[in-house]
């Protein structure tokens, strides 16, 4: 059931932190598919994590005040029995003000001359700065408006402010309803992970198990996956964001899955490195365990009050022991580590923040220090390791390509792997890929 007061929560911190001035937040344009046809419409995630509102073609306005009275306004499309005949329901100004609980809402047509009069006498201009010119121009044209006003004893805003920084701050910490959204949202991508599982036979086409992934998303209401889902076999699972999945699936490779749905607006992001055929073999199996450990390190490492870096870091450890006994670097853990020989096999970072977008906003630093992970926080763990071809490199370790990714939420005492029951150790994967 909606709530309309989780996002007047929001929309008051919001101003609040903003403190004086007006913000101005658009939400996502429509964007064409072919001549005919835009694409499916996805909203922008943090007018959507204020508004909750999903309608394109609208904008939240908000106004702080120094007397305490801030205002929450909605500019959306009127409703419009004719164009719901052919594009479905929307909502209107009325019924948008009521249901999402604004204080006001107008029509879109209405927005330049309604922000003209808002702007007026404002000492700042919060919006997303740079993210789109033709908002830069356009906002720019209405404070010129709102200039010639002057002799009125009306002043334009004289500050100009990115908008994101206060909202990502806010975005990045999760509260109880997000983290129940991300719950079920990982639930249901475990389900599909482990139905792409049984499903894997040699033979198959990597396009055949990816609709195995999208039936399972779909059936328990994630419509839209994510992100465009990985489903990588053999020589493919060394290409990190390989989406071709066009390849035949072979006996004796392994299949890398990199595959989240989303749900109400919010992301899940697992991966899974199995084989084809349902058991791990010999060489296979010594990469596998290393990457499994090395994930493991990295989970145990995502704890309230740790640094950034401490998962990666942990990842890192393990892995560099890892590709030395695997004869792929050389010397001692600390000097692949410095040499950072290790990027071969291994060029990527641990994780990533996931929230409404599957690599969330949020910074990673502050001022030049690491932060350190925080309750409410959710982030990716995803350790990996890619083995091409090379003079170098043992022919037995050719082609081999595996990546652990899980769903971590920081709590106050430690952290709750949301994807957890998605099968990665050795035994369970053999025991769910088991053909009668």
């Amino acid at each position: 059931m909606f709530d309309p007061d989780i996002y007047a929560r929001r929309r008051v911190r919001l101003l609040a932190q903003m403190q004086h001035g007006i913000a101005i937040i658009p939400n996502a344009l429509e964007q064409q598919r072919n001549a005919d046809t835009d694409h499916p419409y996805r909203f922008d995630s943090s007018f959507h994590y204020l508004s909750g509102f999903s309608e394109p073609e609208s904008v939240l306005v908000l106004v702080a005040t120094k007397d305490n009275k801030p205002q929450s306004i909605l500019f959306c499309r009127e409703k419009d029995m004719e164009r719901e005949i052919w594009d479905g329901f929307r909502y209107g100004p009325d019924a948008a003000q009521e249901k999402f609980g604004f204080d006001a809402a107008f029509s879109i047509a209405q927005l330049d001359e309604k922000l003209i009069e808002l702007m007026g006498n404002q000492p700042a201009l919060f919006y997303p700065l740079g993210a789109s010119a033709a908002w830069d121009q356009r906002l720019l044209k209405l404070r010129c408006a709102v200039q010639e006003k002057a002799r009125s004893g009306i002043k334009a805003p004289d500050e100009l402010r990115d908008v994101r920084t206060l909202i990502n701050e806010m975005r990045l910490f999760k509260d109880l309803h997000e983290i129940n959204i991300l719950r079920r949202a990982a639930a249901i991508s475990t389900a599909a992970h482990k139905r792409a599982m049984q499903f894997t036979r040699p033979g198959q086409l990597e396009y055949q198990v990816e609709a195995e992934l999208l039936h399972e998303f779909c059936r328990n209401g994630a419509r839209d996956p994510a992100y465009t889902s990985i489903v990588a076999g053999g020589a493919n699972a060394c290409v990190l964001h390989y989406i071709a999945n066009n390849a035949e699936l072979h006996d004796g490779d392994l299949l890398l899955i990199d595959a989240g749905c989303e749900l109400e607006g919010y992301a899940s992001d697992i991966t899974r490195t199995y084989p084809v055929n349902g058991r791990f073999m010999g060489a296979q199996r010594d990469v596998y365990q290393i990457v499994l450990a090395s994930q493991a390190a990295a989970i145990a490492a995502a704890m309230p009050g740790a640094s950034w870096e401490a998962p990666h870091n942990a990842a890192l450890s393990i892995l560099a022991q890892g590709f030395i006994d695997l004869k792929l670097c050389h010397g001692t853990v600390d000097g692949v580590l410095e040499s950072e020989s290790y990027k071969k096999y291994y060029m990527h970072r641990t994780g990533h923040w996931m929230g409404m977008d599957v690599h969330d906003v949020g910074d990673y630093k502050i001022g030049d220090q690491w932060r350190s992970l925080q309750a409410g926080m959710v982030l990716t763990v995803e350790p990996g390791c890619y083995i091409r071809p090379a003079d170098d490199v043992p022919p037995a370790l050719w082609n081999i390509g595996i990546r652990i990714e899980d769903d971590v939420v920081i709590t106050g005492i430690g952290n709750e792997v949301l994807t957890g029951a998605a099968p990665k150790t050795v035994n369970e994967i053999e025991e769910v890929m088991r053909h009668e």
